[in-house]
């Protein structure tokens, strides 16, 4: 198999340059899954030495410095690299125009530019490891004052997060554009996949939020180069500033990530439960409520920080309102469960296992937002705990989910369902015995971020390792059977599952403008028959 076997897209070009230098929507969602993924690698093999030196107490494998830069460069791919851009990039370009019946996307050239910038970015942040001063060893918030007194090349690696904010832009402006004005005949606002009312979401939150974060960067940047006081409190710069910056986007882009993964998981579970999903509006909606509510949390990360007593109750209490409509999601995904004809098959099993580690990821984010607990697991390995169920559990196990779910239409494969089972099955005991134990950990007082620790801590520190190779074993199997599916595996047809939504309609994979005539929409998207 050749890498122009998908897609043999018409074009001037041949080769790596037909791919690279391709507009086609399909084309560019599978350069951004093959880029994300060879990120993911790294992040993971940065992530498992990191609990290799955690073992035990004192140095192991690595020094104190060392340590730090890996614990950015790990956080940095993870966050920037893999989960923002993950589902909305990646399958959302390959998906999204398929679901509302678009030949492609509103910008079929921008499209391709976000994923230039994205290489880009990410190019800009490898070439900082390795000049100027090294690896940067801030953190991936990059919070000051340290970032600007650091000798570690932070300027290039923010540089690159910056290219990266321009690629996420450009996303969110070409997905609500396409939305809005490229759907299909017959396909009004409540006939649309809740896929796409998430990725809808989604963009207006890339388009509003991120350039905030861009800013941000570029007067760090502007501060290191030319020594401007904008941070740094001996220039008569505040350093909560930059907080305040960083987080006005950054807790909204847990929703650029979140966001997604629920539209994902709420196609596929109508899918193996036979019935229409429960309370479409409701998830539409809830979308939408969430990334409203999203903008104006972001204070929680500072409650110990130093703001009013006034300011700390409003944002606890938002805090607490932006996990209603989250809830309504869960009821509603549960609710399309009961008495449902249910066919546990891989995706719908990462899907159950999703909505149980967000539950958890949701239930100790209240415990965070509280103003009275909050100031005890601040900035302990509780935090760890509940952004990794969040992020990990919740994200990336969704995208697990749709990836297993789309596959064979995005390859035209089908892969082996055994193993992907024993995958799932490795992956949720190696994260549950990675990350709980941090929780335990958090509570006894163990602080985050920290290369050593004392010794009454190793118990839960040597499980958490254990959990960390376990996990490992798991994602390796996992990608493992996709990859040689790739090659060998039995050829799909147009609907292996029986879905109802428009891209179940087309071949597998698409042809190179999706529909050979441009459908019409006569009714919802969650309509169920037979199985090819």
């Amino acid at each position: 198999m050749t890498i122009n076997s998908f897609y043999n897209t018409p074009g001037r070009h041949t080769g790596i340059l037909s791919w690279i230098l391709s507009t086609d929507h399909k084309r560019i969602g599978i350069l951004y899954l093959t880029s994300m993924f060879s990120f993911f690698f790294v992040a993971v093999i940065l992530g498992v030495l990191m609990r290799l030196e955690l073992i035990a107490p004192g140095r192991t494998i690595m020094s104190a410095t060392t340590y730090n830069a890996v614990f950015t460069v790990h956080g940095v791919i993870m966050i920037f690299l893999f989960i923002i851009p993950g589902i909305p990039a990646g399958l959302g370009n390959f998906i999204m125009p398929l679901q509302i019946g678009a030949r492609d996307v509103a910008f079929p050239r921008i499209n391709l530019m976000s994923w230039w910038f994205y290489i880009s970015g990410a190019l800009v942040i490898l070439v900082s490891l390795f000049t100027g001063g090294g690896a940067p060893d801030t953190g991936w918030t990059f919070y000051v004052p340290y970032s600007i007194m650091t000798g570690t090349n932070v300027t290039l690696a923010v540089f690159g997060v910056f290219l990266l904010g321009i690629s996420s832009t450009l996303t969110g402006i070409n997905f609500v554009t396409t939305i809005h004005r490229l759907r299909a005949p017959g396909m009004k606002w409540f006939r649309m996949p809740l896929f796409v009312w998430s990725l809808y979401a989604t963009g207006w939150v890339q388009i509003l939020a991120t350039p905030v974060l861009a800013l941000t960067l570029l007067l760090l940047i502007a501060e290191r180069l030319f020594g401007f006081g904008f941070f740094d409190p001996s220039k008569g710069g505040d350093p909560l500033m930059f907080e305040h910056l960083f987080w006005i986007y950054s807790h909204p882009a847990v929703y650029i990530m979140i966001l997604p993964a629920m539209g994902a998981v709420t196609e596929i579970i109508p899918v193996f439960a036979r019935r229409t999903i429960f309370g479409y509006k409701a998830i539409a909606f809830s979308s939408l409520a969430i990334a409203g509510a999203g903008y104006l949390v972001w204070g929680h990360h500072m409650f110990t920080s130093g703001m009013s007593d006034m300011a700390r109750m409003v944002f606890s209490f938002l805090t607490f309102i932006v996990a209603i409509p989250s809830g309504i999601k869960v009821f509603n995904w549960v609710a399309s469960l009961y008495k449902g004809s249910i066919e546990l098959v891989s995706p719908l099993l990462f899907t159950i296992t999703f909505i149980f580690l967000f539950s958890i990821g949701g239930l100790t984010g209240l415990i965070n937002g509280a103003l009275a607990t909050n100031v005890f697991v601040h900035g302990t390995y509780f935090i760890v705990a509940h952004f990794h169920y969040t992020m990990f559990g919740g994200t990336a196990f969704a995208f697990f989910a749709a990836l297993h779910f789309w596959f064979p239409k995005i390859t035209g494969r089908m892969y082996r369902e055994s193993l992907a089972i024993k995958a799932w099955i490795i992956l949720f005991i190696g994260f549950n015995v990675l990350y709980f134990p941090m929780f335990i950990l958090g509570l006894e007082g163990m602080p985050r971020r920290y290369y050593d620790y004392l010794p009454r801590f190793q118990p839960e520190q040597f499980i958490s390792t254990v959990g960390s190779w376990i996990l490992a074993a798991g994602l390796a199997i996992m990608f493992y059977n996709l990859i040689s599916s790739i090659f060998r595996g039995e050829k799909a047809p147009g609907n292996p599952w029986g879905g109802s939504t428009l891209e179940w309609t087309t071949s597998s994979p698409p042809p190179h403008e999706n529909f050979e005539d441009l459908p019409v929409v006569t009714g919802g998207p969650y309509r169920f028959g037979k199985k090819e």
